[in-house]
């Protein structure tokens, strides 16, 4: 193939293809005074390139601007200074529908079906998420255990790690504004 279907293939530009075989980076010959690139050597090239793109995950940086944009409520008082999450359930993927009368209906975590006891003792562990401005760190309070068991409707049973679950539910978050 020609460097300009290689570097369409590529997405990168026709300078770097020629760069590449020149190099030795990719397979390549000179006839007539332009490039041939081998095929099977570019796709191998693309896929190492699509590895480090993989292993180069963009670190999420916490900002009282980004939290405020997930939904964060800002909160000031005296010294403290702290944007609080108060929709934390979200971040951790607990979702519950509720009767008219305030009881629990039905819950799920990650999508998956939970009974209506074991979402109240998820509900009941968190009492505050928030960001410390001052320090630039998120904190979960909670209470009880660091890992939950829990039964899912379908009968498997796991442990969950509900502020790592919260942690990482906020980073996700942030990562997509």
């Amino acid at each position: 193939m020609n460097t300009t279907t290689a570097a369409t293939e590529a997405k990168v530009t026709v300078a770097t293809i020629r760069d590449w075989a020149r190099r030795g980076i990719i397979a390549a010959t000179k006839v007539a005074g332009r490039w041939v690139i081998d095929a099977a050597s570019l796709a191998h090239r693309i896929e190492i390139g699509a590895r480090r793109v993989a292993r180069k995950a963009k670190k999420v940086v916490l900002t009282a601007d980004n939290i405020k944009a997930i939904g964060g409520n800002e909160w000031i008082r005296g010294n403290y200074h702290r944007i609080y999450l108060n929709d934390w359930t979200e971040y951790a993927g607990i979702e519950v529908t509720r009767y008219g009368t305030g009881s629990i209906s039905s819950a799920s975590l990650g999508g998956r079906g939970i009974a209506n006891g074991r979402a109240y003792d998820l509900l009941g562990a968190v009492s505050k998420v928030y960001f410390d401005v001052a320090d630039g760190r998120l904190y979960v309070q909670h209470h009880g255990a660091d890992a939950y068991e829990i039964r899912y409707l379908d009968g498997e049973r796991n442990y969950v790690d509900l502020v790592a679950r919260i942690f990482a539910g906020v980073r996700a978050a942030v990562a997509a504004l």
